[in-house]
């Protein structure tokens, strides 16, 4: 079984591997040392790969490009921002489950009159409304979020526009 430490010790490629074969064959006990040799005397050898040395753990690591959020919220100035939870369970009341017969202007209509009510020194009402939309998505309509591109909604009007075009085509 071979280490990390030893696979960086790997011979070069063998240049003539009939030979190797041959001498195999009649069991040579000096073959390593001549393949050496050979490999010295002649040409700098060609450049070996470099063995990857990540461990088992870090090789079945699920990866993590291109995962995160499409929505980017921008920073909030206010030095004490809270969400209420009541208005957590108000968003999360009117949910969007995608179905045929959804509506997606009226729940934008509805979504909006609720986050009307919230006034926040410092806040804009984008930020209140890009950080509480996703809570007011269920089923297909949630996935459908889930699989925008990361950071690929900056404003509320790029987040209106690809949820009505997503879930009401032209």
């Amino acid at each position: 079984m071979s280490t990390r430490s030893s696979a960086r010790r790997i011979l070069s490629p063998i240049k003539d591997p009939e030979r190797l074969l041959s001498r195999r064959n009649r069991s040579e006990p000096s073959l390593l040392f001549d393949l050496e040799e050979d490999n010295m005397a002649g040409q700098a050898p060609p450049q070996v790969p470099i063995p990857d040395l990540r461990s088992m753990e870090e090789l079945l690591q699920a990866p993590i490009d291109g995962v995160g959020d499409a929505i980017i919220v921008p920073p909030v100035l206010a030095n004490q921002f809270e969400l209420k939870i009541g208005l957590l369970n108000l968003v999360t009341v009117i949910a969007f489950h995608g179905f045929e017969n959804d509506d997606p202007h009226s729940h934008i209509r509805r979504f909006t009159k609720i986050t009307q009510t919230v006034k926040l020194n410092n806040v804009s009402s984008d930020v209140v409304k890009l950080l509480l939309f996703p809570f007011s998505l269920e089923g297909a309509a949630r996935t459908w979020l889930e699989k925008e591109p990361p950071n690929s909604i900056i404003t509320w009007n790029d987040l209106m526009s690809k949820f009505v075009n997503r879930f009401f085509p032209p």
